[in-house]
């Protein structure tokens, strides 16, 4: 006996059916990889009510105000801004910070608090430095990245402009993807701590692609017949 021939709406649904699972599979995938990775990179903040705000803006572009404060933070941290490990390495507090640095006509004062985080967030084989305080006096429009020159010199960026070190830590190395399980770094994976994978775009993407394939199909399909 010859089995019958699928009609054309089981076809269609077996295609939709297919398409929905490899959709499910990729955001699987995705998702089994965001939550098993973290990065370890310098996270920047900004003096806020006695509190750290997570600072939107990356410190060549951002202008702090006389008598604010900037924070910094070197740790293993999600992808995810305010989930980003805060400086813990003393407060947000300008009138402490910049107590012994008298105001000069002209420039302006940025307190600063430098966190270099601990051995946990520390690469392989490296020491952390005690964390530190400073006090910046430095030109009105000065950055924040000249802040940090004026301050915790030498600086390391990337050849995409994140900053990679402050006063030469870590020696190597800039926003390594880490294994969640084993703390180890992924080989080759650098990123921004606010570009971070989007998985219901990737997932999103991937069946859009699949019902896209499984329409042209279809109408391909019907000018035959």
């Amino acid at each position: 006996m010859i089995p019958a021939r699928p009609s054309g709406a089981g076809q269609r649904a077996a295609l939709l059916a297919l398409a929905l699972v490899a959709a499910l599979a990729t955001l699987t995938v995705l998702a089994g990889r965001a939550e098993a990775a973290g990065y370890r990179y310098w996270s920047f903040w900004r003096g806020a009510d006695g509190g750290w705000s997570y600072q939107q803006q990356g410190p060549a572009t951002y202008v702090p105000a006389d008598g604010s404060v900037d924070g910094w933070r070197f740790a293993l941290s999600p992808d995810g801004g305010q989930d980003a490990a805060r400086p813990t390495g003393g407060a947000a507090d300008f009138a402490v910070l910049c107590a012994d640095t008298p105001a000069k006509p002209g420039l302006k004062r940025v307190g600063v608090v430098l966190d270099f985080g601990t051995r946990t967030d520390a690469p392989s084989g490296s020491v952390p430095p005690a964390a530190r305080t400073g006090c910046a006096q430095v030109r009105q429009q000065a950055s924040s990245a000249e802040v940090l020159a004026a301050l915790a010199p030498p600086l390391r960026y990337d050849t995409n402009g994140m900053l990679c070190a402050i006063a030469g830590y870590p020696a190597a190395g800039c926003g390594e993807a880490v294994s969640g399980s084993s703390g180890s770094t992924t080989s080759g994976a650098t990123k921004a701590p606010s570009s971070g994978p989007n998985l219901g775009l990737a997932a999103g993407g991937a069946l859009v692609v699949l019902l896209g394939a499984g329409a042209v199909w279809q109408v391909r399909r019907r000018r035959r017949t």
